[in-house]
């Protein structure tokens, strides 16, 4: 018989604690920690929900994962998004096919020719910024990792074919995710949603089409997906080639938009990780307004840096699996049917784990520390599901960063940024601004 973890307060008939959910979802788990601890349970509408927090929990999250847990069961809007046999929406041999397609192009020598790409797109912005000013985190920083993300998967010439366009189609695209509002509800945004994936499918599609009539030379990575067969020899179908990169540009810019600048945001906050950040680019790259992949490697700091704002601050603030088969945690048994949550912005939060857990402290980082365990950090989730991209985001990240805080002295305008409301992903709220002025060596 199912016992449930308690129910915490503040539901209200017929929709429990829903609106709240939508409305200020990390008030209503800070509640819950609070009344509950590690393990409580909520009511959206009429599905119950458990909520776990704490390593060894996360362990167990993933680790069930396409085993009692569905992920596909407990993400619909993003099988209308993109497919219902489409990676972690598909039974799991064939995510794993479809995710071994990439992964490939996320290793070694792929891995080190994207740099110039961050690089070439870094320094383009620098030049648009000129010499002194202000600019808002999102609205700047969202359309770069947009562009990284289209040279990098589809190409130069696309990238510098389609302009803004890009950009303002994935917006409307994402938009069409919502964990809680049915996806038949005629909104306004759902309806742009739908219609901006259809000319994405489109526009990417044509683009294969081209590829292969005329394909690019030296491949690059769309025209390695182009290409690509799966191991028993069949050709990969231009669908999933459409949906792969659909995924890996929408999923890219959810995260890495946000992930880049909190990293930005904690570092001007905090005048000494500033510092070290500073001093460990000077003894790596001294002056210069470039860098490549193994001086990207050496530079540690920045590196522990983002380690600690993905701590403090996971974009991806929920993570969410449909229970499929009883699963007993601690002293629970929680029946199918029931939703269960992880939250990477409380579990990233425990004392136990991490001392001082409000603090900014990047050099909890440090390997020669091994200060938390397995499954502490989340912020790009774990297990066969972990993002197939987080070191490109991660390296990403580091050469953004790196380059403005090479071009520019920088200080926040609004000291004490909050991320937005409601169920979105936990990007800086706008306006979230940025003074800066070119440093007095530094020049593009």
């Amino acid at each position: 018989m199912s016992r449930l973890p308690p129910l915490i307060s503040g539901g209200v008939p017929l929709v429990g604690h829903a609106v709240e959910f939508l409305k200020e979802p990390l008030d209503l788990l800070a509640r819950g920690y609070q009344e509950g601890g590690e393990i409580f349970s909520l009511r959206l509408g009429r599905q119950s929900a458990v909520v776990l927090l704490g390593p060894e929990r996360n362990h167990l999250f993933f680790e069930e994962t396409d085993r009692r847990l569905s992920i596909r069961e407990a993400y619909p809007f993003m099988s209308r998004m993109f497919d219902e046999g489409f990676f972690f929406f598909a039974e799991p041999e064939q995510y794993l096919r479809q995710r071994n397609l990439i992964i490939q192009r996320f290793q070694g020598r792929q891995m080190t020719s994207y740099v110039p790409v961050m690089v070439q797109e870094t320094t383009q912005l620098i030049t648009r910024l000129g010499e002194a000013g202000e600019f808002d985190l999102i609205p700047t920083l969202g359309p770069l990792v947009m562009n990284i993300a289209a040279h990098a998967f589809l190409g130069a010439d696309f990238r510098q074919w389609l302009g803004g366009a890009f950009f303002a189609l994935f917006r409307d695209f994402s938009n069409g995710m919502d964990p809680i509002i049915p996806g038949w509800l005629p909104l306004p945004r759902i309806v742009r949603s739908r219609k901006a994936r259809a000319q994405l499918h489109a526009m990417i599609g044509d683009l294969i089409a081209a590829r292969r009539r005329q394909p690019a030379d030296p491949p690059d990575f769309l025209q390695a997906l182009v290409t690509s067969r799966y191991p028993d020899g069949e050709a990969v179908p231009d669908a999933i080639i459409v949906h792969l990169i659909l995924l890996l540009v929408w999923a890219g810019h959810e995260t890495t938009a946000g992930q880049v600048s909190w990293g930005l945001i904690d570092l001007l906050q905090h005048p000494e990780a500033l510092e070290r950040v500073r001093a460990n680019q000077r003894e790596v790259l001294g002056d210069t307004l470039d860098l490549d992949a193994p001086e990207a490697r050496r530079l540690q700091q920045i590196e522990w840096a983002l380690k600690e704002t993905e701590r403090l601050h996971p974009v991806a603030f929920v993570l969410m699996r449909l229970v499929q088969e009883e699963l007993v945690v601690d002293d629970f048994s929680i029946s199918p049917g029931t939703m269960l949550l992880l939250t990477p912005w409380f579990s990233h939060r425990l004392q136990e784990i991490y001392p001082e857990p409000a603090r900014y402290l990047p050099e909890r980082h440090d390997p020669a520390r091994a200060e938390a365990p397995p499954y502490s950090l989340i912020g790009f989730g774990g297990g066969a599901h972990r993002c197939a991209g987080v070191n490109f985001a991660y390296q990403e990240m580091k050469v953004v960063i790196t380059l403005l805080l090479q071009a520019f002295d920088l200080e926040l305008v609004d000291p004490a940024p909050r991320p937005v409301a409601g169920s979105h992903t936990k990007w800086p709220a706008s306006p979230c601004r940025v003074r800066y002025r070119r440093r007095v060596r530094a020049r593009v």
